[in-house]
């Protein structure tokens, strides 16, 4: 049995009008496609980033997150990514949601409007209660980081 889906209100802004609002592209895709909002094209250089706006805003249910990821092919394809991946949205912030594109690629890059530019998922999370203390119990790692574990 699945549980049932939290429902994002979008509000379309005036420069969004005509942009598909987030989509699912297919039946079991986790990642809702975000389209550019751009009123002219974008170029961005190799080693560039830029914020491309998406042309909404959005209430998110109590409880629950957006999450901003690349697409795949974007990056594949072209070196393009999302800079602060995953980008967090928060329950309460009511601006327009934007997305922090980098050329990670060789050549630049152009963003035209309604270009697929990044992925959103809903999803929920729990605020947890941080406790101070003397010390922490013992694991067979310990502080060991960063490859500690392994080479594969």
């Amino acid at each position: 049995m699945s549980s049932p889906k939290p429902t994002v209100q979008i509000q379309t802004l005036p420069h969004g009008e005509g942009i598909d609002l987030p989509f699912y592209a297919t039946t079991h895709a986790a990642g809702a496609d975000l389209r550019a909002a751009v009123d002219e094209d974008v170029v961005i250089a190799p080693g560039a980033h830029v914020l491309i706006k998406t042309g909404f805003a959005m209430a998110l249910p109590d409880k629950y997150e957006a999450q901003i990821r690349p697409r795949s092919g974007l990056a594949l394809k072209y070196g393009i990514t999302v800079l602060n991946s995953p980008g967090t949205i928060d329950a309460d912030y009511r601006g327009e949601v934007g997305v922090i594109l980098i050329n990670h690629g060789s050549k630049a890059f152009t963003v035209r409007r309604g270009d697929r530019i990044a992925q959103m998922i809903i999803a929920p999370f729990v605020q947890a209660d941080f406790q101070a203390v003397e010390s922490l119990s013992e694991t067979e790692r310990g502080s060991g980081g960063f490859g500690s574990s392994g080479h594969r």
